[in-house]
C-alpha cells in the first residue's frame, strides 16, 4: 500500500513541476524585455520588411505538442507498454516546459531587436531624431524579443524528442541497428522538419541567423537532457526501454520485470 502511495506522490510531483514551469513560461510571455539602445549606424540591421510568419504559431504549437503525442500513442499501440508511454510523456513535457522558460528568460534579458524592428517602431517610415517608437506598443515589445528564436527552440525541443525516442526504439546508434539506413533516415526526419521551421524565421525576417542558431541549440539540448533523465544512452543495447525498467533502484512496484530484455529487443529489431 505504501508503494502505491509513493508512486502516486511521485506522479503528482512530476505533474506539479511541469505545471509550475508552464505557469512561469506564461507569466514571462507578458513581461517587457530589456530596452536595448539602438544606434543610428546599426539601424540597417533592423530595416528588413515586416511580413507574416511562414510558420505561424497556429501551425507551430500543433506541430510541437501534437506530433510527439501522435508518435507516443503510435508506439504504445504497437508496444502495449504503459510504463514506456508514461516515461515518454514525462520526458517530452519536461523538455518543452524547460525550453519555454529558458527561451523567454533569455529573450527578456537580451532584448535584441528583430530584423523588422524599424517598421514595428516606425510604421510610417518616419524616424524621429530621438529614436522614440511611434508604432503599436505590443508590436514594439514583441520586436525586442529576437534572441533566441522561440520557434527554433520549440521546434528542436519537440522534434528532437521524437528523433531521440525513435532512435532509441530502433537502435539507430548501437550494434543492433547500425548499418541500416532506413533507421537513420527515420531519426533524421523530425530534425529536418525542425530545421525547416528554424530557417523559415530568417526568411520571414523575424529573426537574425544567430537567434535561430542559438535557439536551435537550446531546444535540442533541453530535449536531449530531459530524454536522458528517463531513457538510457542511445548507444546502449537497451536504448528502447525506459530507465525504470532496466535500473533496479528505479524499479517501481515491479514494473521493470514485465518484459524480458530479449522480448523487448525482438519487438523492435
Amino acid at each position: 500500500m505504501s508503494n502505491v502511495r509513493d508512486v502516486q506522490g511521485s506522479v503528482w510531483l512530476e505533474i506539479g513541476v511541469r505545471a509550475i514551469l508552464a505557469w512561469i513560461f506564461i507569466e514571462l510571455e507578458g513581461v517587457a524585455p530589456f530596452n536595448r539602445k539602438i544606434h543610428p549606424d546599426e539601424l540597417w540591421l533592423y530595416k528588413n520588411p515586416r511580413i507574416d510568419s511562414y510558420v505561424p504559431t497556429t501551425v507551430l504549437w500543433p506541430l510541437v505538442f501534437g506530433t510527439p503525442a501522435v508518435i507516443i500513442t503510435a508506439v504504445f499501440l504497437v508496444q502495449k507498454d504503459k510504463v514506456d508511454a508514461f516515461q515518454a510523456v514525462l520526458s517530452c513535457s519536461l523538455g518543452l516546459a524547460l525550453n519555454g522558460v529558458f527561451t523567454n528568460f533569455i529573450k527578456l534579458i537580451v532584448g535584441r531587436p528583430r530584423p523588422d524592428f524599424f517598421w514595428r517602431c516606425f510604421p510610417d517610415g518616419q524616424m524621429n531624431p530621438e529614436l522614440v517608437c511611434t508604432g503599436e506598443e505590443a508590436a514594439v515589445i514583441e520586436g525586442r524579443k529576437s534572441f533566441p528564436s522561440g520557434h527554433s527552440s520549440f521546434a528542436f525541443a519537440g522534434m528532437g524528442f521524437i528523433a531521440f525516442y525513435m532512435a532509441g526504439k530502433l537502435h539507430v546508434f548501437n550494434a543492433i541497428g547500425r548499418g541500416k539506413s532506413w533507421r537513420l533516415c527515420i531519426f533524421l526526419c523530425p530534425l529536418v522538419v525542425a530545421l525547416g521551421v528554424a530557417l523559415s524565421r530568417t526568411c520571414d525576417y523575424h529573426h537574425h541567423w544567430q537567434d535561430v542558431l542559438c535557439g536551435s541549440i537550446l531546444g535540442i539540448s533541453m530535449s536531449y537532457m530531459c530524454y536522458r533523465q528517463y531513457y538510457p544512452s542511445l548507444a546502449s543495447l537497451q536504448s528502447h526501454r525506459p530507465l525504470v525498467m532496466i535500473t533496479p533502484h528505479l524499479d517501481i512496484d515491479g514494473i521493470g520485470s514485465t518484459h524480458s530484455e530479449k522480448e523487448e529487443e525482438i519487438k523492435w529489431i
